[in-house]
């Protein structure tokens, strides 16, 4: 089973992480696909000066740091992964990144307030939940991390 893990560098995101990591350790097979979705870049943002932001979205840093986190756990735990930065409206966005890669569930947080300007929200995981024909798990952020 391959799952879809979109994560946005907040606790919330990484609460999520650490849940696949459990159902992994349980027994559950699966590989996963670490996904964040950043603003797009416009043409219009690069021919009007653009400034860090900008340049940074078009690089894929911001999307890059979000992962970061997610990558560490994964990594710690031994497991291979895929990666995945998408550039628009984060709903169908990663909806159309499971379906490329082949995702076969989505395991998300509830809530995210991270440094993509709280991609995650809930509004968006209740939306990919309405959307998905796939499964979808959405784990509430646990303070105790």
């Amino acid at each position: 089973m391959k799952i879809l893990l979109p994560v946005d560098g907040s606790e919330a995101s990484l609460d999520a992480v650490r849940h696949a990591l459990h159902l992994q350790r349980e027994g559950l097979r699966a590989s996963f696909v670490l996904a964040t979705v950043q603003e797009p870049t416009y043409a219009i943002e690069l021919m009007l000066a653009p400034n860090a932001d900008v340049l940074e979205r078009v690089t894929g840093a911001v999307g890059a740091r979000a992962l970061k986190s997610a990558e560490a756990l994964l990594a710690a735990a031994g497991l291979a992964f895929e990666r995945e930065i998408g550039a628009g409206e984060p709903t169908p966005t990663l909806l159309a990144i499971a379906q490329r890669c082949g995702c076969e569930a989505i395991v998300m947080g509830a809530r995210g307030h991270g440094v993509l300007r709280s991609a995650l929200l809930g509004s968006v995981s209740q939306a990919v939940l309405q959307a998905s024909t796939l499964p979808v798990t959405i784990v509430k952020h646990s303070p105790t991390h």
